[in-house]
């Protein structure tokens, strides 16, 4: 196969950073760029390649890409990409998935329905140290795990819209990467400091228990990110910033990883997980598979989202269910 052709919805600014330039880095080629206002679409096409559109539908239909990348607010996530979905067209959106976990599960069924691949842009599942953190887990028996402990702070949101919401637009990554380590809950309870900060309690399906604790009083430019897994018989790990880990093994040390150069700020796409992810998607077209952050595993990160959200709204404990597919 050729490399995949891809088209991009959105032309904002993290996509242009974050998105657009690792296209090329990860295998495809870029042959169309839509965006609501045309001076950005021309923009990212004549930086990046690919023609300019208004519409999603002309850009499909005339280009007839391999896939395409969603990359704009959540709340049109769902309903764009449904709609690609149902001409056969492999989709990669953004996170979060939709706005709610009812719209994800709709679009998750799509996918079924139609066989078309939608994975979502959960960068923690394709850091190298998280990674690294499943195949730790995956090592041991299962019902060994005993606890994962989160720590995940930012910058200041205003939490007006979706899009400034500190749980649905930061917190996700954390909650998801919940859902990648530790599979799936059974129990929440959370508190939350006036929706600026999330303490959050975790029972997980298989025995363990967790900790998630989220705040947006500190910085964007200094990243915060602490992750602790403990496993019974003296082994544990730590990842600092998804890039550094130690790992310790029945109670001696195992392994150390540091990366030369600071990395997690974004100055690595395998690190902290841009390019990977864009790059297993482009992969998975290719071989006709799925990915490690499909729409089926991203509803019910969106899903433990919304447990955690009316938990630390009724200040009760939430049973987690996930709808069948």
């Amino acid at each position: 196969m050729s490399d995949p052709r891809i088209c991009v919805v959105g032309a904002g600014s993290l996509s242009t950073r974050r998105i657009y330039p690792y296209i090329g880095a990860a295998g495809g080629e870029l042959v169309g760029v839509c965006d609501l206002d045309p001076e950005k679409a021309g923009r990212n096409a004549r930086r990046f390649g690919g023609r300019a559109y208004g519409e999603m539908a002309a850009m499909l239909e005339t280009e007839r890409p391999d896939g395409v990348m969603i990359c704009i607010g959540p709340e049109a996530h769902a309903e764009l990409a449904k709609a690609a979905l149902r001409r056969g067209i492999p989709v990669y959106t953004e996170k979060p998935p939709a706005a709610d976990a009812a719209a994800a599960l709709e679009v998750a069924r799509v996918a079924k329905q139609t066989g078309v691949l939608c994975t979502t842009a959960f960068k923690k599942r394709y850091a190298l140290a998280y990674g690294r953190a499943r195949q730790f887990i995956e090592a041991h028996p299962p019902g060994e795990l005993l606890s994962i402990s989160v720590v995940y702070a930012s910058g200041a949101y205003s939490n007006e819209a979706p899009r400034s919401d500190l749980l649905l637009d930061f917190g996700i990554h954390g909650i998801d990467l919940m859902s990648y380590l530790g599979g799936d809950v059974r129990k929440v309870f959370a508190l939350t400091n006036d929706l600026h900060a999330y303490a959050v309690s975790l029972e997980f399906a298989g025995g363990a228990v967790g900790t998630f604790n989220l705040n947006d009083g500190r910085s964007f430019q200094v990243p915060t990110e602490e992750v602790e897994i403990s496993i019974r018989g003296g082994n544990f790990m730590t990842v600092h910033n998804s890039s550094c880990w130690r790992i310790t093994l029945a109670g001696q040390p195992g392994e150390w990883r540091e990366p030369p150069t600071f990395t997690s700020a974004g100055d690595s796409g395998n690190d902290t997980g841009h390019l990977a992810e864009i790059a297993d998607f482009l992969k998975a077209i290719a071989e006709g598979r799925s990915t490690r952050s499909n729409i089926q595993e991203s509803y019910k990160s969106m899903v433990l989202w919304e447990a955690i959200r009316t938990s630390a709204r009724t200040g009760e404990v939430v049973s987690v269910r996930y709808e069948p597919l």
